[in-house]
C-alpha cells in the first residue's frame, strides 16, 4: 500500500515531467550507429562461408578490448535498467514517451558497439554472444527484495549513477582506443549518458524539494549500490582484472562529486537525523 509521502513524491514527479522532457528533447543529439561502422572491413563468417573469428585479427590490447567489452555488455543489459523505471514509471502512462525515447537512445549503444567490434574482427562473436545471454539473462537487480525497497527516488538516483557511471567509462575509453571511428562513437555514446544523466538527476532535483530526507538517502544508497563497470560480469574475472583504472575508487567518489553539486547539496539544510547522515557520507565519497 502507498503512503501519503510516496503519492506526494509522484504528483511532484509527474508536475515536473513536461518541462524535463522538453529539456530531454532539446538537449539530446541526433546520430546513426551505422555511419560509424567500418563496413568495408567486414567479410563473412565461416557459417556463410568465410572464416571465423582468429584472436590474431584484433589489433586492440587487451585491456582495451576488456573495457570495450565490459561497455557493451552493461550496454546489452537494457531491459533491466527499463524494468528499473518501470517499477514507478510505466511505459503505458503520461511518462511512456520520455522512457520510451531514453530506452531507444540508450538502445543504439549495444548496437552501434557491437557492429563495430564484430565488423572489424576485435572479438569474438561466439563468446560476446555467450557472455550476452547470461548477462542479460541475470539481469540487474532482479529480485523480489529489489522491487519492494526500491521507491521512486531510488529508482531515479540509481539510473543517475548509472548513466554517470557510463559516461565516464565511454569518455576514459575513447581516450585508449587507437581506431577514430571508435574513438568518436564512444564520444557519442558518452554525450547520450550525460543528457539522460541531466535528466535523471532533474528529476531527483524535483524529488528533492518534495521530499528532501528520502530524496538524499536515496542518492547516498544508490551510491553504496553502485559496482565498477564490468564487475557484475559472470566468466568475466580474466577481464575484469585488467581494467584498472576504469575500476577504481575515484570514478564512483567522481559519480558522488557530480551529485553532490548538481544537486546542491552542500546549501541544503533542514534535514532529519539519517539523511543528514546520509548527506556527509556523500561528501565524504566525493572529496576521497
Amino acid at each position: 500500500m502507498k503512503n501519503i509521502a510516496y503519492d506526494d513524491l509522484i504528483l511532484a514527479l509527474e508536475k515536473a515531467l513536461p518541462e524535463i522532457a522538453a529539456a530531454h528533447e532539446e538537449d539530446s543529439i541526433t546520430w546513426n550507429p551505422h555511419d560509424l561502422v567500418p563496413w568495408d572491413e567486414g567479410r563473412n563468417f565461416a557459417f556463410l562461408g568465410g572464416s571465423d573469428w582468429d584472436a590474431a585479427e584484433s589489433t586492440m590490447s587487451a585491456e582495451v578490448r576488456a573495457a570495450v567489452l565490459a561497455l557493451l555488455l552493461t550496454k546489452e543489459n537494457l531491459p533491466s535498467f527499463h524494468r528499473v523505471l518501470g517499477l514507478h514509471f510505466p511505459p503505458f502512462s503520461e511518462w511512456r514517451d520520455l522512457v520510451g525515447r531514453w530506452t531507444a537512445e540508450d538502445n543504439r549503444h549495444s548496437i552501434a558497439l557491437r557492429d563495430h567490434l564484430v565488423v572489424t574482427r576485435q572479438i569474438d562473436p561466439e563468446g560476446l554472444e555467450a557472455l550476452r545471454l547470461s548477462h542479460v539473462t541475470q539481469g540487474y537487480q532482479q529480485n523480489s527484495d529489489f522491487r519492494e525497497s526500491t521507491g521512486p527516488a531510488l529508482a531515479l538516483a540509481l539510473m543517475a549513477v548509472h548513466e554517470l557511471q557510463a559516461s565516464r567509462f565511454a569518455r576514459a575509453l575513447a581516450e585508449k582506443v587507437e581506431t577514430k571511428s571508435l574513438a568518436d562513437m564512444l564520444g557519442l555514446v558518452a554525450k547520450d549518458d550525460e543528457v539522460q544523466a541531466a535528466t535523471f538527476i532533474a528529476f531527483l532535483n524535483a524529488a528533492l524539494n518534495a521530499e528532501p530526507d528520502d530524496t538524499v538517502l536515496a542518492v547516498a544508497a544508490a551510491v553504496n549500490a553502485a559496482v565498477p563497470i564490468g564487475a557484475d560480469i559472470a566468466h568475466f574475472e580474466a577481464e575484469y582484472a585488467l581494467l584498472g583504472e576504469y575500476t577504481d575508487s575515484s570514478v564512483l567518489g567522481g559519480v558522488a562529486k557530480s551529485l553532490v553539486s548538481a544537486l546542491g547539496l552542500n546549501s541544503l539544510d533542514g534535514l532529519g537525523a539519517d539523511a543528514e547522515a546520509a548527506r556527509q557520507e556523500l561528501f565524504a565519497r566525493a572529496n576521497a
